[in-house]
């Protein structure tokens, strides 16, 4: 009896992880035969776990929707990660869910082996947040964006431009992408047709759905790149283009993806992209990330930061 429920928890625990899995393919995690699945998959049901089943060679197994949620079954690091993930929302950047957390925290607490708990214990007595200063949206607002992302359906809302003037907008929504501080809708403007990037702060009511449409080829691969492009180049009138002589990695730590674009060249060599209001803003900022770099573009950059080398240089007493 121990290693039959052993064995259906297990069981419970693969439906959870992956959307489908055929018998066969259960049977070989589990160790069992086919037979024995189907026996363990109507002793769950059961138990009340809505588990749907597709017959024929592609069919297979799903663990559906029910009127209860079924218990997560999480390894030591994902209590941990989860527990930790909780404590972070609570003073995240969505509004709402602070409290939610914190009650899904305590019930998750009080299951905690005590092994675990100390873990989760010492982490958050030995960690101190800072309120972010962002303005926080609300979860019904990024819950309806997600599901018309999945469905594919056309979305309407009111929004608010960087200067503040007010317009409907009618877009086909690609994906949301959180910066840590912001969140951002990448969609299809329908009237304006072309792809644009929304702050989801700036939208004034909770969008309402309207006809599927069929998805369009993204504007990049790498949604992520994409909106670090829009953020850190689009909007200003200046773009420079360098090569940073570090790596990829390095480059990343000492600068932000919201403030610039990088590309990889090489294990040495970085490509970063940056806008600015104007090139001589760009020399100091460049010099602080405290690397060698050398200019693509544009060729007036050279000659601001020859100035600024020159001024530098005779402020620390040099003959230039």
């Amino acid at each position: 009896m121990l290693q039959t429920s052993a064995r259906l928890l297990k069981l419970l625990s693969l439906l959870q992880v992956r959307r489908d899995w055929t018998g066969a393919e259960l049977a070989r995690r589990l160790d069992v035969d086919v037979r024995t699945v189907r026996r363990d998959v109507d002793k769950l049901r059961n138990l009340g776990y809505p588990v749907n089943a597709a017959p024929g060679v592609a069919g297979g197994y799903q663990l559906g929707a029910g009127a209860e949620l079924p218990p997560l079954l999480l390894d030591d690091d994902e209590a941990v990660a989860v527990a930790v993930g909780l404590r972070t929302a609570a003073n995240g950047t969505v509004s709402g869910i602070e409290e939610t957390s914190v009650r899904a925290l305590a019930k998750l607490e009080q299951v905690l082996p005590s092994r675990l708990r100390r873990r989760v214990n010492a982490l958050q007595a030995h960690t101190v947040s800072l309120a972010p200063s962002v303005t926080r949206v609300d979860p019904a607002t990024l819950t309806a964006i997600a599901g018309a992302c999945r469905d594919h359906q056309r979305l309407r809302f009111p929004y608010s431009g960087r200067e503040g003037d007010a317009t409907n907008r009618h877009v086909e929504p690609l994906g949301l992408a959180h910066t840590g501080r912001r969140w951002y809708l990448v969609a299809w403007d329908v009237d304006r047709d072309d792809w644009r990037t929304f702050r989801v702060d700036r939208i004034g009511a909770e969008p309402t759905s309207g006809a599927r449409f069929t998805p369009r080829e993204p504007p990049e691969e790498d949604l992520a790149s994409y909106v670090s492009r829009q953020l850190s180049v689009a909007p200003y009138p200046h773009e420079a283009r360098l090569i940073v002589h570090a790596p990829y990695e390095v480059v990343a730590e000492r600068t932000s993806y919201t403030s610039v674009h990088l590309e990889r060249i090489d294990g040495e060599r970085t490509r970063l992209t940056v806008g600015a209001p104007s090139l001589e803003e760009l020399g100091p900022w460049i010099a602080m990330i405290g690397v060698d770099f050398e200019v693509e573009s544009p060729e007036e950059l050279r000659g601001h930061l020859r100035a600024l080398a020159g001024r530098l240089a005779r402020a620390a007493g040099d003959r230039v």
